[in-house]
């Protein structure tokens, strides 16, 4: 069976074990391009090492990754919760009960988000909305985030900052510490290189940089706050919002608890990590007809 560009495929020699689109084709080499159907994962490979998947199978492997991320937005809504209740007691001492009475109004962390796959943007900027947030996304190529990070952080002035996209570590190219062997990994350590040239204090502008298998260490050492992929494996397409979300909510007397955040993604401590950095959320009292109306 012909692979063609925009089939659904796994790769036998890894055991099928993910889902991946083919995005170009390189006729000479026999050559496919990849990236991940649900995870942040770039990849080439050989033409015939591909099986393209049938209708029912692939029916079967999307309700698989519905529940992986229905099980994501189930923890991320109940982080939610929890933290709103912790800040508005903090605040006032007591738990709010009767929501359309409530006397407070929250000021969250704005987020600006660069995407290099549209589809995965398209899903973060939903959460995002539905938690809330105010957020700005932009889908661009990973290699032209350096480009524009600065005029957009200067324009939209955000709290919190999110480079992803796609990324993959290539074991041929060299070992872990080098970004040579990364397919994105050099691009979004510019970038945030890029954004720290413009907010230099980690609390002022919170930054969470990488996809799956990234150079940690180097994002990290870049001035990311937050990053992937400690272990260098594949991270789930909305852990990024886990992350911003605990973040954006977590009071801005309060540090953010690193384990707590990594621990409680869909992907855990082994795809992602990051330094002690202070939340972004402020509570306001009282709650007027103009604000309840979002007019702040």
């Amino acid at each position: 069976m012909s692979i063609r560009v925009g089939d659904i495929v796994t790769r036998k020699s890894y055991g099928n074990d993910l889902l991946f689109i083919v995005t170009s084709l390189n006729k000479v080499r026999f050559t496919a391009f990849l990236q991940g159907l649900e995870m942040r994962l770039m990849a080439d490979a050989p033409v015939d090492d591909l099986i393209k998947i049938d209708r029912e199978t692939l029916e079967n492997e999307l309700q698989k990754n519905q529940i992986k991320s229905s099980e994501s937005i189930r923890l991320i809504h109940q982080e939610h919760r929890l933290l709103r209740e912790k800040n508005f007691w903090m605040q006032t001492g007591y738990v709010e009960e009767d929501r359309d009475n409530e006397l407070s109004f929250e000021i969250p962390g704005r987020v600006l988000h660069l995407d290099g796959d549209g589809k995965y943007l398209e899903r973060c900027i939903a959460l995002y909305q539905d938690l809330g947030m105010k957020v700005n996304g932009f889908f661009m190529p990973e290699n032209e985030m350096p480009l524009h990070v600065g005029r957009l952080l200067a324009y939209y002035q955000p709290d919190i900052l999110v480079l992803t996209g796609h990324d993959a570590y290539r074991r041929s190219m060299g070992d872990q510490s080098s970004l040579d062997s990364y397919r994105n990994s050099r691009f979004f350590v510019q970038a945030v290189q890029e954004a720290r040239r413009f907010e230099r204090n980690k609390d002022k502008l919170v930054i969470f940089a990488g996809a799956c298998q990234s150079n940690f260490e180097s994002l990290l050492e870049a001035g990311a706050n937050f990053a992937s992929s400690p272990k260098r494996i594949n991270i789930h397409t909305l852990d990024p919002v886990y992350i911003v979300e605990k973040v954006a909510y977590t009071s801005v007397r309060e540090t953010v608890n690193v384990f707590e955040v990594a621990k409680n993604t869909i992907t855990g401590m082994d795809g992602l990590g990051g330094i002690e950095t202070f939340g972004l959320f402020r509570l306001g009292l009282p709650r007027t007809e103009n604000i309840r109306n979002n007019r702040l």
